[in-house]
């Protein structure tokens, strides 16, 4: 049964009032994103293709009178201090508070405030449930444009939270367009050009499931910088070199070469509305993933096997790997054959049931005032 994506401003309203003993001042909400090609390709200079999902992360916000900063959320998580942790010499706030505490300090903040955060991106999930959070907070608590945020919040995963993430989280949850992929382009650094491409697979009755294995994965454990430290120092390598490097440098260049290749062959396949091209690409990119970037993971690979056996076009992990989800191009006819196919694999292997959410691409952050002048 595919989840729907619930409206969560009126809750977070709600829940903002009746933790914080008022209403707040400002509401944003920030998209997940899901790749659809393109991995493990933007901190080194390369191509990706994100969609905005309507899975969303809000924050509703107000400014206090003293110099207290009090976060909330509705997973119940609590975080209290003062506006010291917004010092550059202070030392980082440590677990979720982090990456609000780090969007606070890139958009300037000074003063005390109350926060509450409401989500349906799932945590741990590959689509990008902390970049949400970042860019959620910076658009409520400034008027800038979502261009001059982009900046501030890829500095504030990257430089306080510490993350070696590439950009392309903030850049898709930022500048999205509904109905359309983002061709990101990472030549010039953390900052993309964007090229928009339109992505309406349903127009042609295909569907594009998004299916979160149940196992969570974070970028800032360690696994995801190692895996960038090796592409770095296998795209350094001259290429008369490479194929003499120790493994697994010539692999993880294979990868990333690869699925640049990759990521201009789905744009042209996606505008000629070759939605079988699309399938066995996204396949092939799941095997590189699998193979010479190592990694996928047993669930993720359940997934995309039995996903294909039972008729869908192609399927591939999403994100920075090591768990998280998968997305899978179906046919709507066989979508319901497809779920089922999934179900029974996972639940043969011993693996957590697969939950499987909306894949439409949407719009991106917003910003709404709720109280005050």
């Amino acid at each position: 049964m595919l989840t729907q994506a619930p409206d969560l401003l009126p809750r977070t309203v709600q829940e903002f009032s009746r933790r914080h003993g008022r209403p707040p001042t400002w509401a944003a909400s920030a998209p997940g994103r899901v790749n659809l090609v393109g991995e493990h390709t933007d901190y080194l200079g390369g191509l990706c293709l994100p969609i905005a999902l309507p899975l969303a992360t809000w924050v509703a916000a107000a400014p206090r009178d003293d110099t207290s900063i009090a976060l909330s959320s509705g997973a119940d998580l609590v975080w209290a201090g003062n506006v010291s942790v917004l010092a550059p010499e202070s030392e980082r706030v440590q677990g979720w508070a982090a990456y609000v505490v780090g969007a606070l300090r890139a958009v300037g903040w000074q003063g005390g405030l109350d926060l509450h955060v409401e989500s349906s991106v799932p945590l741990g999930s590959g689509l990008s449930s902390s970049a949400a959070l970042i860019c959620a907070v910076a658009t409520a608590l400034t008027a800038a444009s979502p261009h001059d945020l982009l900046g501030p919040c890829v500095r504030a995963e990257q430089d306080y939270v510490g993350v070696p993430s590439g950009g392309m989280d903030q850049t898709i949850s930022l500048l999205a367009r509904p109905g359309h992929a983002s061709l990101l382009d990472f030549a010039g650094g953390s900052l993309p050009s964007l090229t928009q491409v339109a992505w309406d697979p349903e127009t042609d009755g295909v569907e594009l499931l998004v299916v979160d294995t149940g196992v969570s994965h974070a970028n800032d454990d360690g696994a995801f910088a190692a895996r960038r430290a090796e592409a770095e120092a296998a795209m350094a390598l001259p290429a008369e070199e490479v194929a003499g490097a120790d493994d697994p440098l010539p692999r993880r260049r294979r990868h990333v070469e690869s699925e640049n290749y990759r990521v201009r062959r789905v744009v042209a396949a996606v505008c000629q509305r070759d939605w079988v091209e699309v399938g066995a690409l996204f396949s092939a990119s799941h095997a590189s993933l699998r193979d010479d970037h190592e990694v996928s993971c047993d669930e993720l690979d359940t997934v995309v096997a039995s996903a294909v056996d039972a008729g869908a076009l192609g399927a591939r992990m999403t994100g920075g790997g090591f768990g998280g989800c998968a997305v899978v191009l179906v046919p709507l006819e066989q979508r319901d054959e497809v779920v089922a196919a999934v179900t029974r694999a996972a639940f043969a292997a011993g693996h957590p049931p697969p939950v499987f959410l909306p894949g439409h691409a949407s719009g991106p952050a917003s910003r709404h005032r709720v109280a005050g002048p």
